[in-house]
């Protein structure tokens, strides 16, 4: 039995996830506006929705700029939770890093697609 006391004992700092919780709190809300607003930018268009309407909406600066930020946050709170379950799951450190270095290779070629199909509009 694994003695859980004395100088034998693991020790981990109070806050530990606290900084996880406060990144998946703070990107989701940052998600949520932004959908909301590009809901709310395509029940207010008159006309059909095509490419046009669709580059319309993307095409002022600002929009670009916030659009690019949402893109970070979606990247980092995709990064937040595929750790936490590989955290969780995956019990070998190397098969756990494996996986982490696959999830960042992922994340971060679709961050790159993305931004890429945003600066062609």
């Amino acid at each position: 039995m694994a003695v859980t006391y004395g100088s034998k004992r693991t020790v981990v700092g109070a806050h530990y996830g606290w900084r996880d919780f406060v990144v998946q709190r703070i990107t989701a809300i940052l998600l949520l506006a932004f959908t909301l607003l590009l809901l709310a930018q395509l029940l207010f268009t008159k006309g059909p929705i095509g490419y046009d309407t669709w580059a319309g909406i993307f095409s002022p600066q600002w929009m670009k700029a916030l659009t690019f930020s949402v893109i970070v946050a979606l990247i980092w709170h995709a990064w937040v939770g595929v750790c936490s379950v590989w955290y969780d799951y995956a019990k070998p450190a190397g098969l756990r890093l494996v996986l982490q270095a696959l999830s960042a290779i992922w994340l971060v070629s679709c961050g790159g697609w993305a931004v890429q199909v945003l600066w062609r509009l």
